[in-house]
């Protein structure tokens, strides 16, 4: 195996060892696409080059630029993510759409993570996010049962996708995997107690940073002490983020301190992120603007806005979608160790 991953991906006996996995995610690609028709959706395309990759502060975008006939030069991002391109769409007119897209993300290379990757996202319109759950639920046994797999597995965890998942709010998951009471550290206003949640992570064993920030320290905890429990046995959806982590999500009617965000878990790897759509553009520039700050303060670079994404969110019906990470559940539903296994044509490693 050693020697397979420092080899070509197109030598033979490589190729013949990977083919399984790769006719297994055609027959599971066939499948979905069946699954979304059957039910009245519309596949959509949209453009992978974007004005703006997307305003979250630690997505990396691929950067080019575009020329025009007089030899002017601006640049463009190749897109980290369909969603704005389809919320403009939702704000056309369409109601129910889903596109397996290609997507691109930079400074991510891992087991799990690849450069060029696929997600499948899908939204609905006039609809409770609730319903995606369901639709998590029902797209794991499909991708299981098609792979002709009892189990979903990685690294020797197993989930079992045919159980109905376990649904789990961020406050529970603190509490029960760390013994921290998150929603004590965040106000009515999303304002949050960098100090409380620093003192209450030191306790349970996170290591903490004099410059970490709430989000730091947030993010710290859950990849430590929440990830690694989550999905085992049966899928996990882990629901109700606090309302700072809510990215593109609205509040919860009746909770302002978290947001209609879920993310579905199996065998402890993030397979899904949801949203309960926020359609105010105010408010969702002064996220954008927060997340670019940050950026700027972490890594000393900002990505533009969307001004025409901003523009449609007022035209967008209520709506709910999500994001799959659709070669992980490949991996999962195969057993495959790799997310280079269930890639046709993996990007070459520059730094080997």
């Amino acid at each position: 195996m050693n020697e397979h991953r420092s080899a070509p991906w197109w030598r033979a006996d490589i190729h013949q060892d990977r083919r399984p996995f790769l006719t297994a995610r055609g027959a599971i690609t066939r499948a979905v696409r069946r699954w979304f028709e059957d039910r009245g959706f519309t596949e959509v395309e949209g453009a992978a080059l974007q004005t703006s990759p997307g305003n979250e502060a630690h997505l990396h975008a691929f950067t080019t630029e575009i020329v025009g006939n007089s030899g002017e030069r601006r640049p463009l991002h190749l897109h980290t993510s369909p969603e704005f391109a389809c919320k403009k769409l939702l704000a056309a007119g369409e109601t129910r759409i889903f596109d397996l897209a290609r997507v691109w993300r930079n400074r991510e290379r891992g087991p799990l993570h690849h450069p060029e990757f696929t997600l499948l996202e899908w939204y609905r319109t006039h609809e409770p996010y609730e319903q995606l759950m369901t639709d998590c639920a029902d797209l794991l046994a499909l991708a299981a049962d098609t792979a002709g797999a009892k189990t979903l597995s990685y690294r020797q965890v197993s989930s079992d996708p045919f159980q109905e998942p376990e649904r789990l709010s961020l406050q529970e998951a603190f509490d029960r995997f760390a013994g921290i009471d998150l929603l004590a550290t965040v106000g009515a206003n999303g304002e949050t107690d960098r100090d409380g949640l620093a003192a209450a992570a030191r306790a349970a064993g996170v290591r903490v940073s004099d410059d970490d920030v709430w989000a730091d320290v947030y993010s710290k905890a859950l990849v430590e002490k929440i990830e690694p429990n989550l999905g085992i046995g049966r899928p996990t959806v882990l629901c109700e983020y606090p309302i700072s982590e809510a990215a593109l999500a609205r509040p919860k009617p009746e909770d302002p301190r978290v947001a209609e965000r879920f993310e579905l878990y199996a065998c402890g790897v993030e397979l899904a992120n949801a949203f309960g759509e926020l359609s105010d553009p105010v408010e969702q520039r002064r996220r954008f603007e927060a997340e670019m700050d940050e950026k700027a303060r972490v890594y000393g670079e900002r990505y533009p806005i969307d001004e025409d994404f901003l523009a449609a969110l007022p035209h967008m019906p209520p709506a709910c979608g999500s994001a799959l990470g659709f070669d992980r559940l490949v991996m999962l539903a195969t057993g495959a160790r790799r997310i280079e296994d269930v890639i046709w044509t993996p990007v070459a490693e520059p730094f080997s």
